[in-house]
């Protein structure tokens, strides 16, 4: 059954069929029944704006060109984000996992710190592990920080970069923090640039998590409400790779309606606040320490 929209639009569910199919296919992420109405809502919302008549015609249109696709994609997934957004986990991350580091790491030369957030969004959370570090680690300009952010979305991969947001984007932080960590834009007084202390620690890079590459062992990975878009074999496959990708103790940080469990790969679940954080550890390790809760 088509169903017909403002303006003479046509929609079958077919078409949808067609549409999520095509979409899981390329990129990995599936729309499922829970999804269904986001996702006919954001579809007829494509189709208004690029003046199509029909489900088939935006098919074609994403199947012919990788910048449709790409602009399809990033109405399809929420780019919702802020500063901080989980304060437990940065509090888990200020508090047990870079005090850790900086113990296990005193003596090495160079003191290297390897930081992956995988799907970064538009730099909020990126930048907030950068500030983060920079605030705990003692010394911290001796050390080699890397932190790298990838996203599927080329444009929202723009923004990050820029590193400039709104008066409200920051409006969580307090006056000497603000001006630590960011730079009033002189032609927009409402707009702050992250300094360049901040931005140089961190480098951007496009990836697609169902088709990424080894890049590497890291300290900590972050994939915070990314998982979710995926299925639940894919979502067992990234976990795999993640502890894979991690150093020994290392750390994972997954959003609030995600775990490690089902993956079985040798992450241990540690509790802090609301927050759940996964270290890798080794398997005569992990039998004294399961169920550690972090006070």
């Amino acid at each position: 059954m088509g169903e017909k929209q403002p303006g003479g639009m046509m929609l079958t569910e077919h078409e949808l069929s067609e549409i999520r199919a095509f979409v899981e296919r390329r990129s990995g992420i599936v729309f499922d029944s829970s999804r269904e109405r986001f996702f006919s809502t954001r579809v007829r919302e494509h189709l208004e704006q690029k003046r199509l008549a029909r489900g088939t015609d935006l098919v074609r249109l994403i199947r012919s060109s990788n910048a449709e696709y790409d602009l399809f994609l990033e109405r399809m997934l929420t780019q919702e984000t802020s500063f901080f957004r989980y304060p437990d986990v940065f509090e888990a991350l200020e508090k047990r996992v870079l005090p850790e580091m900086h113990t296990q790491k005193f003596w090495e030369n160079p003191r290297t710190l390897r930081i992956w957030s995988a799907g970064c969004s538009t730099g909020e959370e990126p930048y907030s592990i950068a500030m983060t570090v920079i605030e705990t680690l003692e010394f911290a300009e001796a050390w080699n920080i890397h932190i790298l952010a990838t996203d599927i979305s080329r444009r929202a991969l723009e923004t990050a970069e820029r590193g400039v947001y709104s008066r409200r984007d920051v409006a969580g932080f307090g006056p000497q923090y603000l001006e630590n960590h960011f730079a009033r834009c002189h032609e927009n007084p409402d707009q702050y640039q992250v300094r360049p202390r901040i931005r140089n620690l961190v480098t951007f890079a496009p990836m697609n998590l169902a088709q990424m590459v080894y890049m590497g062992r890291f300290d900590c990975i972050f994939c915070m409400n990314v998982l979710i878009y995926f299925s639940e074999e894919l979502r067992a496959s990234l976990i795999q790779r993640f502890a894979d990708y991690l150093e020994p103790s290392g750390y994972l940080f997954l959003g609030h309606a995600e775990s490690a469990a089902k993956a079985k790969v040798g992450l241990e679940p540690i509790v802090h606040g609301d927050s759940l954080i996964y270290q890798k550890v080794l398997p005569t390790v992990r039998r004294a320490s399961a169920g550690q809760v972090l006070s």
